[in-house]
């Protein structure tokens, strides 16, 4: 293997950014902000999309698909999303390329001018509700429950692989309901949904909570949001889910007749999750050696390494790998032999342990003799002897099972180690900078005070925590009185 990862102490980002590209996650690709996904950062999403996808049906929801693009005047029906998204939006104005007569090579042709611009999906709501239209015109035919799995362009001019790319996977959950009672309901739902998968795949903590006004989508009446902390103290939007009100079905005029036999309008939510998500899973519990990661996302939970010289004895070790193998799959769990001859044993324990493959276990011609495997977990780093018998596979399904808890047991402890109160400003600057993670602060409710801090700090109020306890207090800049302490923090 090449030499070592930076640390993530020395320089987090560069940490990242080498082990990303070092895992064979993803690489830059040659349009600027945009990323290729390799096949292993693909299978690991893969693995998230199905989890996730089970879960939206299971809560009655159904695939579709929309169009990429979008007709410009549609983005300008809802006056706050346009303005929310307008900076991040490209737009398509020409339909056709022809010969550059003069420099060689190929131009816009000037007259394939579209009669319309057409925006590159940020996001399908505006498209998917002029569709609903067409779709809803009695209380019968709600709730319509609507999710589609697509890619989106948000041109970002500050780009990070995951984290922020100008175009990126996701997927948007689009529904339509009959009361506002059902919309809300419907929102909240999906935030337990996300945060479930969060917590108990990807094994991050979250925190559940509300965006102020001034951080809400564009075009919602309420965000819903998931918080995470990672390694290096700051939080990560991991998820949110929306209440649209009446907004988008106003705007394109979607109406039900409801069982009164009286016009009204749908409500609405949307919800979405992407690919952000696989920064969240490298950030929150990897470290100087690689990946680490939850048995339950690893697309390979155990890989099994022969120690050999010459034919014979790999091949007494292939045929007892494969039988375990045959025994680990009964117990549900995905496992590979890896009897390359192209790299020695050394070499391969590296890259498993770059790649963050959950269980390693080692035959040798030894092992063959005594009875016995060297089982390795990436989480802790522990090597231990176990008896290769028929109990095996059940004592490494069993420690796949203790590995996603303590995976999860290790972030939420460090979530609870960086989570602080602050009474003053400078106590709350002082946290910041020192420590970072999550702060409880006092705020006056003012998005003048909100965007002060933010300037001043970077900072920014990731949210307003579900069922906050009521605590009679003073905001810490302004002094006005506060009810309810709010979580800041530096974020991605």
């Amino acid at each position: 293997m090449s030499k070592g990862l930076p640390t993530r102490e020395e320089d987090y980002s560069a940490w990242y950014n080498e082990l990303v590209k070092r895992a064979d996650l993803a690489e830059n690709s040659a349009v600027r902000g945009c990323m290729v996904i390799k096949p292993y950062g693909f299978a690991i999403w893969e693995k998230m999309q199905a989890q996730l996808d089970l879960m939206f049906k299971e809560t009655g929801h159904q695939n579709a698909y929309f169009p990429l693009f979008i007709p410009k005047s549609y983005l300008s029906k809802e006056a706050d999303h346009v303005e929310g998204f307008a900076k991040e939006c490209a737009v398509v104005t020409h339909y056709r390329l022809k010969n550059d007569d003069e420099g060689g090579g190929v131009v816009v042709d000037p007259e394939a001018k579209l009669e319309e611009e057409l925006i590159v999906r940020p996001t399908s709501e505006t498209v998917i509700w002029s569709s609903y239209k067409n779709w809803i015109q009695s209380y019968r035919d709600l709730p319509l429950l609507i999710n589609q799995w697509a890619n989106v362009v948000r041109w970002e001019m500050r780009t990070r692989l995951f984290l922020r790319t100008a175009e990126f996977l996701w997927q948007e959950g689009h529904t339509a309901h009959a009361t506002r009672s059902e919309a809300e309901a419907e929102a909240e739902q999906m935030l337990r949904v996300y945060a479930d998968f969060v917590e108990k795949y990807m094994g991050v903590p979250v925190l559940r909570g509300v965006k102020t006004a001034s951080e809400r989508f564009a075009g919602a009446m309420e965000t819903y949001c998931i918080e995470a902390m990672m390694q290096d103290g700051k939080a990560l939007q991991a998820g949110t889910s929306h209440f649209l009100g009446q907004n988008f079905a106003k705007a394109f005029d979607v109406k039900f007749s409801n069982k009164e036999g009286k016009l009204d309008h749908v409500w609405g939510t949307s919800w979405g999750v992407s690919t952000r998500l696989m920064g969240a899973l490298i950030m929150a519990h990897s470290d100087d050696k690689g990946l680490v990661l939850p048995p339950n996302l690893a697309p390979t939970q155990v890989v099994i390494v022969p120690i050999y010289k010459g034919a014979e004895q790999l091949d007494a070790i292939s045929e007892v790998a494969n039988k375990l193998g045959a025994e680990l799959k009964v117990q549900g769990l995905t496992w590979k032999f890896d009897d390359r001859d192209t790299h020695k044993p050394g070499w391969k324990f590296a890259e498993y342990e770059l790649k963050g493959y959950p269980i390693r276990i080692a035959i040798g011609p030894k092992d063959l003799e005594n009875g016995t495997v060297e089982v390795a977990r990436r989480d802790t780093l522990e090597k231990q002897t176990y008896a290769l018998d028929d109990h095996l596979p059940q004592t490494v399904a069993s420690l796949i099972s203790e590995m996603q808890q303590n995976i999860f047991n290790k972030a939420d402890a460090f979530k609870s180690e960086m989570t602080s109160n602050a009474d003053s400003y400078e106590e709350f600057k002082e946290i910041l900078d020192t420590k970072g993670g999550f702060i409880y602060a006092h705020w006056d409710g003012s998005s003048e005070t909100e965007e002060r801090i933010k300037e001043e700090t970077k900072a920014t109020i990731r949210c307003i925590p579900l069922n906050n306890p009521q605590e009679e207090g003073t905001c810490m800049v302004t002094g006005k009185p506060s009810k309810e302490r709010v979580v800041f923090a530096r974020a991605y």
